[in-house]
């Protein structure tokens, strides 16, 4: 099925889905579509992404037809059972495009999500069907219709003619398999596209359509990566800009260009650590510089300010090992922790 295929560039969807009988992943929408001649009329060219993005990603280029009408008379001549649903809004879970397929969901044999290149809020799904009547169907039943009755988003279909992959670049070693599982995570039972509809998720995980769609999560039900990312917000006014975080207690304000809740904060906490969420360097109110390091007083629990063994901070030009004590010193610590943690659940 389509994780197999990953690796392998495809000269012809068309061509590999009727001898592999498998999926490619889709596209995204992404700046700067070509669009070019092809033998079967216009074609547009975007580029997709797909993977988790801290441990391997997936790139390639998907060839779409251009927009027709949905008369049966104006679809492209050499299409095949493959289509392309673009800028699916973020907010939809598995779960919600499944149930927004309806019935068609019984004719899909494989579905992959991909992310939108340049586009943080949006995800594609190419779809593969059964035949080439229940492709039509679905195209002229769901192209141009609204996701739901309570927004403006439209759903906006495709036919695909091509998709090749340009790499796959292995950010982290992990344990987390990449390569397609034989059976489905939530059901155990092997993943056959003749008995139920597959779908890969965007982290590169496949399940049953008809498991996936009872998953209500935004997230993988294997490695919970969300493409989603909640936005952080000031807990008094909820701007998104110019954000720090109280170090101690957690609270996120704006800064002193915005309406200063982070310093008022420090004002009526005497928190006098702030991390900048943009570039994650703290703050320290009371210095009113940056601080480096921070360490927990043993003696008071306080945070406070690790100062440099050198006076001008110049340990780039010898070759100490402050950082190596500082990391066997932050290992001791969390060693300690665990152990204290392990002897209070037996007391």
């Amino acid at each position: 099925s389509g994780e197999r295929d990953l690796p392998i560039s495809v000269a012809s969807t068309t061509a590999a889905m009727a001898q592999e009988g498998s999926i490619p992943p889709p596209p995204s929408k992404a700046p700067g579509e070509d669009s070019s001649a092809s033998g079967s009329g216009l074609t547009l060219t975007v580029h997709f992404s797909s993977g988790n993005p801290r441990i391997e990603e997936t790139r390639g280029i998907i060839h779409l037809y251009s927009a027709g009408t949905s008369s049966p008379h104006s679809l492209p001549a050499g299409r095949n059972p493959l289509v392309c649903v673009l800028d699916v809004p973020n907010h939809m879970t598995y779960a919600d495009f499944c149930q927004f397929c309806g019935s068609f969901i019984q004719h899909v044999l494989e579905m992959r999500i991909v992310r939108n290149d340049g586009v943080k809020d949006r995800y594609s799904v190419l779809m593969r069907f059964d035949s080439q009547v229940s492709t039509d169907d679905f195209y002229q039943h769901f192209n141009g219709k609204h996701f739901s009755s309570l927004e403006t988003d439209v759903c906006h279909i495709l036919y695909t003619v091509d998709v090749q992959y340009t790499g796959s670049i292995e950010h982290a070693q992990s344990s987390i398999i990449s390569t397609e599982q034989p059976t489905c995570p939530v059901c155990l039972d092997r993943l056959d596209q003749d008995t139920s509809g597959i779908l890969t998720t965007i982290c590169n995980h496949s399940f049953h359509c008809s498991c996936i769609s009872k998953w209500t999560d935004s997230s993988c039900p294997v490695c919970r990566y969300c493409q989603q990312q909640p936005k952080s917000t000031c807990s008094v006014c909820e701007t998104t800009e110019n954000l720090w975080m109280c170090v101690i207690c957690g609270f996120v304000g704006c800064g002193r260009y915005g309406e200063g809740h982070a310093i008022k904060h420090w004002k009526e906490t005497q928190h006098c650590y702030s991390l900048e969420l943009e570039t994650q360097r703290v703050w320290d109110y009371v210095g009113d510089n940056y601080v480096h390091r921070l360490i927990q007083s043993k003696t008071d629990g306080k945070l406070v300010e690790l100062e440099s063994v050198h006076v001008n901070d110049t340990c780039g030009v010898c070759e100490c090992s402050a950082d190596s004590g500082i990391s066997e010193a932050l290992f001791s610590s969390k060693m300690e922790a665990v152990i204290h943690q392990f002897i209070s659940l037996f007391h």
